[in-house]
């Protein structure tokens, strides 16, 4: 028995030493009776009898596989031809049972070692490409493999697949501005499809359906079951992920969020990415692995047409392949009428936070409802003194402290250094509101606009916001995923945060943010309208709404990125938590790898491409402790 064996020949997994990240797969340890405990031995070697396959169990400290022998009695009641690779089973290791996939099978293990039986078989599991794939996805955001094969496994017990449904007749489309989108390109590049926010993806979703088998993405569950029902009043078999992963695998389209990109597709044909900027394709905890991406690699390796829709592509997604753009016309009239407010010649401090050209907005003179945005949660985010005009600190982090509902001084750095509102240096208990958060916005619009004002919530009842009586609401970003109805007007209270946030992304991320608040407003002639108030007119991406051309934003933000260094002409890593400093001292300085850091307990690890920064963060041992690692972060 290879390490971690004691010397009663038992394996405790506490002892063996974690693997490479990313390595699922790298070392095959057969597994023995006498190594695990348990009954006398089956045979040893090329001389064991039946049939042995290689599993990789479900845990993630033990990225490696294992020989197990099948039972002969599961040829005899069918298990045995059920049984195959990505087959889900249940193995005793270290004296515990634990869930596994089949890897391998029909393999000859080493001489001289006893094997232990499969102890169950648990239905079914990914298929072989899928494996495949999930040991790429592992080496491309340096993680466990394992976790990859969870997420293309069925939630419950499959035993078998059901029928694939019959031929159905796909109707035709109008949207003849998209035909060609779904034809392979020579490289087997996708195609970039830039789709004005309001509209109708049916038409692309209905192409990719005409080839047979199609895999649609889209950034939420939410959205994947609104976009299936639409899809079945067409009579096209759909499954959804990850509810209907059998149906899945008998064939027709398959639609979901994220996890999707693993689902199985028995014959695949096309894949459609929707919404490709959205955020929610990245995957936050480690590894830190994005559907867009993955389904790229997946279609590539299939050979099918692969197409990324967005009404403003990003730059990773047009490093990908080529562009398909509507007529300016027909772009024009997917986007609402922009209103800038330029507030340049407005008193700062006097004038607050609220244009005037704002308030017949809010009283509902263009419309209702009106949808505001304010990213700042809480009553205050910096608050002075009336008295002295000294800003409200915590005495231990001396950073500015923020009043959340409940009317008391909180330290955002400590929640355990608070107080009551009290200048700490002259004792008064007046307070200016220097930058106001949502709760307290919400006052100040309800004064202004003469009617209530909802402030939404994760908790607002979803009744309130559809025609529950409020005319006016207001919250953060979340408030345009809450909000499923047609508005009137969406105000976007200070927008410059969101163009002047210190992140790579920063741009892509204010673009996805006023795309989505287009999504609510409708196309051009439902008349509704988006108000951005803003210091910073001239910037390139309101200006690209402005004129409802995305493309506008791209050179200048291709240059910076290329000038700085950043993805998508680098690939980039965060490393963070308490054994990081360990881990970048055994990095080191590897040749055409530069390391940035550490700021805020984290250092940034820069490469020409992806290859070059696995190779370099894989062949660093990993120590002991907790470390994250996240390639292609999103908020660097």
């Amino acid at each position: 028995m290879t390490g971690g064996a004691d010397d009663q020949g038992r394996l405790d997994l506490d002892d063996v030493a974690p693997p490479p990240i990313g390595q699922g797969g790298g070392s095959v340890i057969p597994v023995s009776r006498d190594a695990i405990g348990g009954a006398p031995t089956v045979g040893t070697g090329a001389d064991v009898p039946g049939r042995v396959v290689r599993v990789m169990p479900d845990v993630a400290a033990v990225d490696r596989v294992f020989d197990y022998l099948v039972p002969s009695s599961w040829e005899d009641d069918g298990r045995g031809e059920r049984l195959g690779v990505g087959s889900r089973v249940r193995v005793v290791l270290a004296g515990r049972r634990v869930g596994g996939w089949v890897v391998e099978d029909h393999v000859a293990p080493p001489d001289g070692v006893d094997l232990r039986p499969l102890a169950r078989l648990s239905g079914m599991g990914p298929s072989p490409e899928l494996i495949d794939l999930g040991r790429w996805a592992a080496r491309r955001w340096v993680g466990p493999v394992v976790g990859f094969l969870a997420t293309a496994s069925p939630p419950t017990v499959v035993e078998a697949i059901p029928a694939p449904p019959g031929p159905v007749v796909v109707p035709d489309s109008d949207a003849r501005w998209m035909t060609g989108a779904l034809d392979p390109t020579p490289d087997g590049s996708p195609t970039i499809v830039r789709l004005p926010p309001a509209t109708d993806p049916i038409p692309l979703v209905l192409a990719a359906a005409r080839r047979g088998d199609a895999l649609v993405l889209v950034p939420t569950a939410a959205a994947a079951a609104r976009l299936a029902t639409r899809v079945r009043r067409s009579g096209i078999a759909v499954a959804t992920m990850p509810r209907d992963w059998a149906r899945a695998a008998a064939g027709g389209m398959v639609i979901g969020s994220r996890a999707a990109a693993l689902a199985p597709v028995r014959d695949l044909r096309a894949v459609v990415v929707l919404d490709e900027h959205d955020e929610a394709y990245q995957e936050e905890r480690a590894p830190t692995w994005n559907a867009r991406d993955l389904v790229v690699e997946r279609a590539r390796r299939a050979g099918v047409p692969c197409v990324l829709a967005s009404a403003s592509p990003t730059l990773e997604a047009l490093a990908h392949g080529r562009l398909l753009a509507p007529s300016r016309a027909e772009e024009r009239t997917g986007w609402p009428v922009v209103d800038l407010l330029d507030r340049r010649l407005d008193d700062p401090v006097r004038s607050g936070l609220f244009s005037p050209k704002l308030v017949p907005v809010l009283r509902g003179e263009g419309g209702d409802p009106v949808v505001c945005v304010l990213n700042r949660k809480g009553r205050s985010r910096l608050l002075a003194c009336d008295g002295c005009g000294e800003l409200a600190r915590c005495e231990e982090h001396r950073v500015p402290m923020v009043q959340d509902v409940d009317d008391r001084l909180r330290c955002p750095l400590d929640d355990d250094h608070g107080r009551p509102v009290v200048c700490d240096s002259c004792g008064a208990t007046r307070f200016r509101n220097l930058r106001a958060g949502v709760s307290r916005v919400r006052e100040e619009l309800e004064a202004l606009a003469g009617r209530p004002v909802l402030e939404v919530t994760a908790e607002t009842d979803a009744g309130l916001l559809d025609g529950g009586g409020a005319s006016v609401f207001v919250g953060t970003e979340a408030v345009l995923h809450r909000i499923q109805r047609r508005v009137a007007r969406v105000v976007f209270l200070e927008f410059d945060q969101e163009l002047l946030a210190p992140r790579m992304r920063a741009s892509e991320q204010a673009m996805a943010l006023l795309v989505r608040a287009s999504r609510l407003l409708g196309p051009r002639s439902a008349g509704g309208r988006l108000v951005v108030q803003t210091r910073q007119p001239d910037h390139e991406v309101l200006q690209a709404v402005l004129q409802s051309d995305p493309g506008r934003l791209v050179p200048e933000e291709k240059d910076r990125r290329s000038l700085l260094g950043q993805p998508p002409f680098t690939a980039l890593a965060r490393v963070s938590g308490a054994a990081a400093p360990e881990f970048m001292t055994r990095l080191g300085s590897p040749d055409g790898i530069d390391v940035m850091g550490p700021r805020d307990g984290s250092w940034l690890v820069r490469a020409p491409d992806h290859d070059h920064l696995s190779d370099a963060l894989l062949a660093v041992s990993r120590p002991a402790g907790r470390l994250r690692l996240e390639v292609d972060p999103r908020r660097a």
